[in-house]
């Protein structure tokens, strides 16, 4: 087998350069060619034309073979606009979870809703929501606490809670 390497890799890389892409891909092609080669070693002749030709027969047939693998393949899209059009699975999510809350919140009565939106959403103290709504903090924190078990309920229904 060293024989057959000494003897035959440059002509089968030189061979094979001119059908690959990169040099890395025409070693692999080469490598790929003599392992066969020494599969079958028994069934090779001492004659040089002969295994020379026996190579090259082997080195198309690893080609071709590459080639159809390459076929079968999708071609890698590389438009950038056409890869940030599409939804990546966290906006997906996002978005079914923004439905699910409005849903949600629509089962609310007005006064719990504007309570949520004040504190949850917006992000305003007791204070800052009583003053906002102009009622009493105490109303606001009950009605949050009423509003928040309502929400549980609700997600319940559509399923989201167990």
């Amino acid at each position: 087998m060293t024989a057959l390497y000494t003897e035959h890799h440059d002509v089968l890389l030189s061979f094979v350069r001119r059908y690959v892409r990169s040099p890395e891909q025409a070693e692999d092609v080469v490598q790929e060619t003599l392992l066969r080669a020494w599969r079958r070693i028994d069934k090779l002749e001492p004659r040089h034309a002969t295994v020379r030709s026996y190579l090259f027969t082997i080195a198309r047939n690893v080609l071709t073979d590459g080639w159809r693998a390459e076929q079968r393949r999708p071609e890698p899209l590389y438009d950038n606009e056409a890869l940030a059009a599409v939804p990546s699975a966290d906006d997906v999510e996002s978005a079914l979870e923004g439905h699910l809350v409005t849903a949600a919140l629509e089962r609310l009565s007005s006064e719990h809703r504007d309570v949520i939106q004040a504190l949850y959403f917006e992000g305003l103290t007791v204070a800052e929501s009583a003053s906002r709504l102009t009622i009493p903090e105490g109303t606001v924190k009950s009605r949050a606490y009423y509003a928040v078990r309502n929400l549980r309920a609700a997600f319940e229904e559509m399923g989201v809670l167990r």
